[in-house]
């Protein structure tokens, strides 16, 4: 379950509104992990059962609100049928005739609204037990944008993390680098590269088998239980396997994945998801197939990831 923050809820209602907000399709890639946590959204949820429980959740907080800010939200979030229009702007303009106010002014009053209905929402979730307990920390969000177009591939890698614990000082990251299946070669330091954006200093780095590389990020200060870190990083390395997996060894809520292949193409990309590292190779799998966009590009999203499991892609 995803740590709500006001301010998450916020820019995920923010992005929610656009287009034909609630009506949007499909719907699961306008709702975020703050939104799913606080309507009760579950991975197998279809685009109905999630509409409900948004219209479900939404609605109660924004008519509880003052008269011109209810009907400033209904208008934004499309709840109101007679409001049920394709483009944002024409809601607001229904919105501004129904409260004889200018455009202007609705939008100062959705973007108002937007903010206390998303406290009310934070001050009213129940925190519910993990589906993985963390030990020490664990990951709410982690991003990464992987480019296989650059002479040497590129990743780079946004994380938000969560105490679970006090006076968290270091974390303990870890990347995965394949043996080649020929020659068995071990991955060594010199084949990985890695820049700290911000978030902390490499403290270390260690070999924790043939393939992964261990990584120390000693923070700016310890963490507080309960406390959010942001870290961005960039690791540069030359794939020695055609896959890309994230294998946590702390909990992971939410795992988002764009991989730039460019003009070449694989024939065949398949998703991977809570796949035991011994297997990740295994062709006999039937893992999902996965299409690129016209920009050579995937997109997989991944939610509450087990640790020790691999999650991520593999091409040929």
């Amino acid at each position: 379950m995803v740590s709500l923050s006001a301010a998450d809820v916020v820019g995920e209602l923010k992005a929610l509104r656009k287009g034909r907000a609630i009506f949007t399709t499909p719907l699961a890639d306008r709702i975020g992990p703050a939104l799913r946590s606080a309507c009760g959204i579950v991975e197998e949820d279809g685009t109905v059962e999630m509409r409900r429980k948004l219209t479900d959740r939404l609605r109660p907080l924004v008519e509880s609100l003052p008269d011109d800010l209810k009907i400033a939200l209904l208008a934004a979030f499309a709840l109101d049928e007679r409001a049920r229009k394709p483009f944002y702007q024409e809601r607001v303009h229904w919105a501004a005739i129904t409260l004889d106010r200018d455009d202007r002014t609705v939008r100062r009053r959705i973007d108002e609204g937007i903010e206390q209905i998303a406290a009310l929402a934070v001050a009213a979730a129940v925190p519910a037990p993990r589906l993985y307990p963390g030990r020490g920390w664990h990951t709410e969000e982690l991003r990464v944008t992987l480019a296989l177009d650059q002479p040497v591939p590129e990743a780079f890698e946004f994380r938000r993390v969560v105490a679970d614990a006090d006076q968290i000082a270091v974390l303990d990251l870890a990347l995965t680098l394949p043996v080649t299946g020929e020659s068995g070669d071990s991955a060594g330091e010199p084949d990985l590269g890695v820049d700290v954006f911000h978030g902390g200093v490499l403290a270390g780095r260690v070999r924790e088998s043939s393939d992964r590389i261990g990584l120390a990020l000693r923070l700016p200060e310890p963490l507080r239980r309960g406390a959010r870190h942001e870290v961005g990083l960039r690791f540069r390395a030359n794939l020695r396997e055609h896959r890309y997996v994230c294998v946590p060894r702390h909990p992971c809520d939410f795992f988002d994945l764009h991989v730039r292949f460019g003009e070449r193409v694989p024939k065949r990309i398949m998703r991977q998801e809570k796949v035991s590292p011994a297997g990740v190779d295994d062709r006999s799998r039937t893992d999902t197939a996965l299409a690129a966009d016209d920009a050579g590009e995937v997109h997989v999203r991944f939610r509450n990831l087990a640790p020790g499991f691999a999650y991520g892609i593999r091409w040929t």
